[in-house]
């Protein structure tokens, strides 16, 4: 069952703040955490937007919620990330990140959808909630962006908020699926880089050209789900300096 979302209140964010700060020690051992530039930007994205905000991006290894929720921190936003219910489950870990405001969903079940609650409750608190729109790490080979589900689109509709893309390059070589005791050593030596960019928000319902109080049907709300995931995928091609395959966020790949 997913559980209701409850402001972490000063007392969270200094927890939040506290947790960062001792995550963030301990990745710089293994990893360069840093916003890219571009020479064709005039201004690199320093910091988030303010008021309620959903920030999604692509997901390609176990590192990706450390590494997303630090380099939001670092850009001025504590995340409420949507978080697999496996690690809630864990003891110590799961009462620290319900105490700073972290979202269980449980994937690949009947109850996944539940997760929509606390996270509207979230956005209606005005904070950023963080979620992977592909629901898994990809399998693509090349670490290309799989289909995207709708639960982004969903959320910003009901709740107004807009969508900001956040592509993220070089964390499979922080972990990746296997190897990972060997890999972390060898990053004690040679630290890998590993680099975010932001895009600009998304406003869905203008994407969709639609108004406040129209509902659109699955096929509008899963076209615009594609069209947001376009975005990402372009923004990461951008950041690898490489063409993305036509493929990429469009057609799931084999497991």
């Amino acid at each position: 069952m997913s559980d209701g979302w409850h402001r972490p209140g000063r007392g969270g964010a200094a927890l939040y703040a506290l947790a960062a700060a001792v995550v963030a020690t301990v990745t710089t051992i293994f990893s360069r955490l840093q916003v890219a530039r571009f020479r064709s930007r005039r201004k690199v994205a320093e910091t988030l937007p303010p008021g309620a905000i959903i920030v999604i991006s692509n997901h390609t290894s176990y590192a990706d919620g450390v590494l997303l929720s630090l380099a939001c921190k670092r850009m001025g936003r504590q995340l409420r990330l949507l978080a697999t219910g496996g690690v809630f489950r864990a003891p110590v870990l799961g009462g620290l990140l319900r105490r700073i405001g972290f979202i269980r969903v449980d994937r690949g079940t009947a109850r996944a959808a539940a997760a929509m609650a606390p996270a509207l409750e979230a956005l209606a608190a005005g904070e950023a909630v963080g979620l992977y729109p592909e629901g898994r790490i990809t399998r693509d080979p090349a670490h290309w962006p799989e289909r995207a589900k709708t639960g982004a689109v969903r959320l910003a509709l009901a709740s107004g908020a807009p969508i900001v893309p956040v592509a993220m390059a070089g964390s499979t070589d922080v972990l990746d699926r296997r190897h990972n005791v060997r890999r972390l050593l060898r990053n004690i030596v040679v630290r890998p880089k590993v680099r975010v960019t932001v895009g600009d928000p998304i406003d869905v319902r203008r994407l969709m050209n639609i108004g406040p109080t129209t509902e659109p049907t699955a096929d509008e709300v899963r076209l615009a789900a594609d069209e947001v995931m376009g975005t990402l995928v372009r923004l990461l091609a951008a950041l690898r300096g490489e063409d993305a395959p036509a493929t990429a966020g469009r057609e799931v790949a084999s497991a």
